[in-house]
């Protein structure tokens, strides 16, 4: 899993660009994901992916998310999420998705509190 990962500091503590296609999104995952490292997991798979935003831990159970970055990474952060649980299969839905606002100057991905 990915939730050993330390951030590395330096060059990545710059804002990054956004690519032309980017694109932000809201996301609302719901069933097994609190107890089981899914946010560290959303972390290392976001950062891997060179995507900003953050993820936390909602008091209903669910867990919230804001993705941003390069379309096609954005969209493989959902196909890398179901493999970094292949072998330790939790079972999870994304019950909310929405485009947002990019924000400007983000400069990484993080576990909120």
């Amino acid at each position: 899993m990915f939730w050993h990962r330390r951030r590395e500091t330096g060059a990545d503590d710059a804002p990054r660009p956004l690519p032309d296609d980017a694109r932000r999104l809201r996301l609302r995952f719901v069933g097994q994901v609190q107890g089981v490292g899914f946010r560290w997991t959303s972390m290392g798979v976001a950062r891997d992916l060179g995507l900003t935003g953050w993820v936390r831990n909602e008091r209903d159970g669910s867990v919230s998310a804001e993705i941003q970055g390069e379309a096609s990474h954005v969209g493989a952060f959902f196909s890398q999420m179901l493999d970094a649980y292949r072998h330790h299969p939790i079972r999870y839905t994304v019950d909310e998705r929405e485009d947002i606002p990019l924000v400007e100057g983000e400069r990484d991905f993080e576990v909120r509190y």
